[in-house]
């Protein structure tokens, strides 16, 4: 997959951003372009107005990082923005991001025991597995009870975040705050994107969201990008109601792509009592039977 559409769009979309003020330039009258313009950039960047186009057009394949460093000050790139520009740019020079030999793509199995075991010991906090593709693949006994609107929409597939996110009206009442919800979850899709640009599982899921969701695809059209790392979200569970937890990303190294993250509640909180609660309702083996679909 050529990825020279997404640097051109993503260059002009940082562009368009950057106002003259901002870059403590003069902007005159009867400007014709949101932003900055191309000549603007090159001189912030000390690179030639024709080198900087030839950037833009997407052609971005050997340059150097002394450059990409450059046009990330002249752009004002924040750290997830400058790291997705210099991942386009080692995807354009066929080099993955781990600097290994991309993988073939293989079928998800089973998580390995070693990785089940290491959830299942998380019993006071939500704990699973996502990877690249927004796929649930593991969770802990309290994961699946939190996630069971997600794992019950699977039908049938691995449970998926962003088909829920953007295709099941469930999620509305799931995420309270939907809309920074879906523009979260698309920006960690561009930036995986980024780095592997042949991902064709992450191509497929793409378009499939692109075809059925308006907004997925202006999101995606958007061009932002962003990690998840840590931070605060609220959530809606339909046994146990409100509940705000912290959460705290973290990566597989022994799987590429993949991220274990751990949802927990401030102790003492109503959240840390209802996240008690639905552990001890996914405890129960009487309701068992009713609960969350088991993988």
């Amino acid at each position: 997959m050529d990825n020279r559409a997404d640097v051109r769009e993503f260059l002009m979309s940082r562009r368009a951003k950057v106002t003259p003020a901002a870059a403590g330039m003069i902007g005159g009258a009867n400007r014709r372009v949101a932003g900055l313009r191309r000549g603007e950039v090159a001189a912030l960047a000390g690179v030639s107005v024709e080198y900087y186009a030839k950037l833009e057009r997407g052609a971005i394949a050997g340059a150097s990082a002394s450059v990409l460093d450059a046009v990330a000050r002249a752009l004002q790139l924040d750290d997830t923005e400058r790291a997705h520009l210099f991942d386009l740019a080692r995807a354009a020079d066929g080099i993955p991001l781990s600097g290994r030999a991309r993988r073939r793509a293989t079928t998800t199995g089973a998580p390995r025991p070693s990785l089940q075991w290491a959830l299942s010991a998380i019993t006071d906090g939500v704990a699973f597995v996502r990877d690249q593709h927004q796929d649930l693949l593991a969770t802990n006994a309290l994961g699946r009870a939190f996630y069971s609107p997600v794992i019950g929409a699977g039908g049938g597939r691995t449970p998926n975040l962003a088909r829920f996110q953007f295709l099941d009206p469930a999620a509305h009442d799931f995420y309270p705050d939907w809309d920074l919800f879906a523009e979260m979850c698309v920006g960690i899709m561009r930036a995986d994107a980024g780095r592997d640009p042949h991902d064709k599982g992450l191509q497929d899921l793409v378009g499939e969201l692109s075809t059925r969701s308006d907004v997925f695809r202006r999101l995606w059209g958007a061009h932002n990008v962003r990690t998840h790392g840590t931070g605060t979200k609220r959530f809606h569970h339909p046994l146990v109601g409100e509940l705000t937890l912290v959460y705290e990303e973290l990566a597989i190294t022994a799987e590429p792509g993949q991220a274990l993250l751990i949802y927990t509640a401030e102790p003492g909180s109503p959240s840390a009592e209802r996240l008690r609660l639905l552990a001890s309702w996914a405890a129960d083996p009487v309701d068992a039977g009713s609960g969350p679909a088991q993988r």
